[in-house]
């Protein structure tokens, strides 16, 4: 018999607890009541600091001011991720959040600047890209302008455990119940096998129609409780360990992610405005944690404020995402490694598509099946879009990099990169979180050159297509001046000293 949902409890604090938290109680209001019950006793993995623009959606129907969030979070902007060392050493591009060029008739940019390129065109496609332009130059600034050639597109980083205490704040200031406690036994109802209540060692019984696990790693709802099975993906992306470390903020903040690839991993560099965040991704099949970390040491630019933090991980995802009456959001979902910045986005998308489907008159298996399969699809094709950053690559300096060359691609990706090599064209599939222009920078970037262009870049003539090529680069420039410098930018917006 189903049972209408009247009352929520999150298990979980952190950045996925008080998100999904924040983001319940505004949309359903005092309809449904909401309890999240944690432990300041058990912490949070809280190296989520990079984003994608997403966010600001999510914090814009939060009713988050910028200006205040940025200060609660010491965060900064982010304009790109500037990927080091992929390819081969000594090597950079940027994956930034705009897009090169714009708009030039039936096929895409790329096809016209291969055609320029071949005409004499001297500048690069990231030239064409007002993000990169910004990066390279350390500015920042917003524009006010419907004109799509000089839309600036950003996320931000900041600290991820105190973008949680903030929602915390703002959810149980509109009615969030919070319970502080330690969860030591989980009720279930012999008939149907759903959670009924979660016993505290304080000896309460919190008591629920609706259960969000956000437990992280543990997974204590559905996976412990439940027993929803984890599917690996190690043989793609074999990382399956991490050193973390904050150290002293920089004199000048970039307003870009940096990730900078190892002989054996790769290392990040996340700017805030009070610290920076640092850590080193890599496979214990290849190195030791002794030598990783050791390799992360020696390759940061600030002092470190305090001891490396060791995480361990299995990249992968549950396999059911929503089983019986638990939703799981975050870590307790699934974990892809860092490198595109998409944690934090997974917790948006998932508490979404919760609200979107949610089982107001009760939970039924039609409901559950279609929320797994959005999640299944795009765990996927996030999973796809950074495996593609290892595989093509054409380092020589270590077995890992090599092997990574030698994957088994999933048939998506497999066929995706092959359109791209023959013919530069890109097929997307809707769902996609990153767009044409982020497979386009990351595919060129990592040097996989398309052999061909579309034949409609030939109908100008040279002399037509380099000038027009010529009139959108000078536009890409022309916001440069009223730019200000990102800590410039920073200290005038949020009003910080």
């Amino acid at each position: 018999m189903q049972q209408p949902v009247r009352k929520v409890v999150i298990a979980g604090g952190g950045t996925a607890g008080w998100m999904t938290a924040a983001l319940l109680r505004k949309v359903l209001q005092q309809q449904i009541e909401i309890q999240l019950i944690e432990s300041d006793d058990i912490g949070i993995v809280g190296v989520g600091e990079a984003t994608i623009p997403p966010i600001q959606i999510f914090n814009q129907y939060l009713g988050l001011d910028e200006k205040e969030f940025l200060r609660e979070t010491n965060g900064t902007i982010k304009l790109a991720i500037k990927f080091e060392n992929w390819r081969v050493p000594g090597e950079s591009y940027y994956h930034t959040f705009g897009a090169p060029g714009a708009q030039m008739g039936f096929c895409s940019f790329q096809h016209y600047w291969m055609r320029a390129q071949q005409a004499g065109l001297k500048e690069s496609m990231w030239e064409f890209d007002l993000n990169y332009l910004c990066c390279e130059r350390g500015l920042f600034n917003k524009i006010k302008t419907e004109n799509p050639i000089y839309d600036l597109q950003y996320a931000y980083h900041f600290d991820s455990g105190l973008y949680g205490q903030y929602l915390r704040k703002r959810a149980t200031k509109s009615g969030v119940i919070r319970t502080e406690g330690i969860i030591e036994h989980i009720k279930t109802d012999d008939a149907s096998g759903f959670i009924t209540g979660l016993q505290l060692k304080s000896g309460e019984l919190v008591e629920g129609d609706l259960f969000i696990d956000c437990t992280g790693f543990r997974g204590l709802l559905l996976r412990k409780t439940l027993g929803v099975n984890y599917e690996s993906w190690a043989d793609l992306l074999p990382a399956d360990s991490a050193w973390a470390v904050p150290t002293e903020r920089f004199e000048k903040t970039l307003p870009y992610t940096r990730s900078i690839a190892h002989p054996v991993g790769w290392q990040w560099r996340i700017p805030l405005t009070h610290r920076n965040g640092n850590g080193i991704v890599y496979s214990s099949k290849y190195i030791s944690d002794e030598r990783a970390l050791e390799a992360l040491m020696n390759n940061l630019d600030s002092k470190p404020l305090d001891e490396p933090r060791k995480i361990q991980f299995e990249t992968g995802r549950t396999a059911q995402q929503w089983h019986k009456n638990v939703v799981a959001i975050g870590l307790s979902s699934g974990f892809l490694e860092p490198l595109e910045s998409t944690s934090i986005h997974l917790i948006q998308s998932g508490i979404v598509r919760l609200l979107k489907m949610f089982p107001n008159q009760g939970i039924t298996p039609g409901v559950i099946d279609l929320y797994n399969a959005e999640s299944k699809f795009e765990f996927e094709t996030i999973r796809d879009f950074i495996v593609l950053h290892y595989y093509v690559n054409e380092r020589e300096d270590s077995q890992f990099w090599k092997d990574m060359r030698n994957l088994t691609l999933p048939e998506r990706l497999r066929v995706k990169l092959e359109a791209f090599k023959e013919s530069a064209a890109i097929f997307n599939d809707p769902s996609d979180i990153f767009k044409d222009a982020s497979w386009l920078q990351v595919m060129m970037g990592q040097g996989a050159m398309p052999k061909d262009f579309h034949p409609a870049a030939k109908i100008s003539t040279e002399n037509e297509l380099l000038a027009v090529m010529k009139k959108i680069l000078d536009a890409k420039h022309q916001p440069l001046d009223k730019m200000l410098s990102h800590d410039e930018f920073l200290a005038r917006y949020t009003g910080a000293a």
